[in-house]
């Protein structure tokens, strides 16, 4: 690449680097592995970069290119997730936490129950505000798939939320 193009490069960059860690954070719960996640989709767009004609269309590609990575690295069998009753690990928030701090914790932790395919389509569709269409084009498949995707992701949410799903609701 020349001059220019690592310039251009390197704005875009700097622009979206945090919007595209915390759409991988949503994706997979984990701050090390967004971060790798990220860095695979600049990977991947840096070296089209060149060839890419439409440069408003860099915010599809780099998030496509995210879903691809959390459902590739999925399936590869040494980061496979396996679902315990009680992890250890996991801190239990007191009474000083703030109501934003806890909601969030709450989705998070119910979002890494839900299965990597739909956890994308939910984290698409409701955290990053893409359509139905948008979704589809992101993922590679149908409507009618993000459609049922998105339905059986809700369903998964809503059981492995349970009880914090009341916490979620705005007091009215």
């Amino acid at each position: 690449m020349d001059q220019h193009d690592e310039q251009e490069f390197a704005e875009y960059f700097a622009a979206r680097r945090e919007a595209v860690r915390r759409t991988a954070f949503l994706m997979c719960g984990d701050w090390h592995r967004a971060d790798d996640l990220a860095q695979t989709a600049f990977v991947a767009l840096h070296r089209k970069w060149r060839k890419i004609r439409d440069k408003g269309a860099l915010d599809a590609y780099v998030r496509r290119s995210v879903v691809r990575a959390v459902i590739d690295e999925s399936r590869r069998p040494w980061r496979r997730e396996r679902f315990v009753d009680q992890v250890p690990d996991t801190p239990v928030p007191d009474g000083e936490v703030g109501d934003a701090v806890a909601t969030r914790q709450a989705l998070v932790a119910g979002l890494r129950r839900v299965p990597p395919r739909q956890r994308a389509v939910l984290v698409l569709r409701f955290l990053e505000g893409l359509d139905v269409a948008a979704a589809a084009q992101v993922l590679g498949c149908s409507e009618g798939t993000v459609k049922s995707q998105t339905s059986r992701g809700l369903e998964a949410l809503r059981a492995a939320l349970g009880d914090a799903i009341d916490d979620l609701r705005p007091a009215s």
